[in-house]
């Protein structure tokens, strides 16, 4: 799929008026993944050394893969319904993960705390648009 398509297709679907450009999407992205890295790295590492119990790792896991799902799915599979339920996985993951994490270490599920916002408004976005383009 060449990218002048992929924009052609985004730009064309029917969106809400308070739709982030892309280039402030991108924005936020890009100031949200190193904090993900780095508290999920962390959980990680406190898993592989013994410090947090190992069944802890499944919501970060659950999250990271629908996270990295989302883009295939909305740009390379164009499948907005399946999108909308991919990122309800990633913000209901967000909330498990926090909560999982909180007795073991509150400042990594301090962190999400910009992560989740976002993901609730890139999920009331993503439903609006599948709604609206149904």
């Amino acid at each position: 799929m060449e990218y002048g398509n992929f924009i052609d297709w985004y730009n064309a679907l029917a969106k809400p008026y308070w739709t982030p450009s892309p280039q402030f999407i991108g924005l936020v992205w890009q100031t949200l993944y190193p904090i993900i890295l780095l508290t999920f790295g962390f959980v990680f590492v406190q898993i592989f050394r013994g410090k947090l119990p190992r069944i802890i790792v499944l919501p970060f896991l659950v999250n990271l893969l629908a996270n990295i799902a989302f883009t295939p799915i909305q740009f390379g599979f164009r499948n907005l319904p399946l999108a909308s339920l991919d990122i309800v996985i990633v913000w209901a993951s967000i909330i498990w993960l926090s909560y999982k994490i909180w007795p073991y270490y509150k400042s990594v599920a301090l962190l999400q705390v910009p992560y989740f916002i976002w993901v609730s408004i890139a999920t009331i976005l993503q439903l609006s648009i599948t709604i609206m383009n149904w």
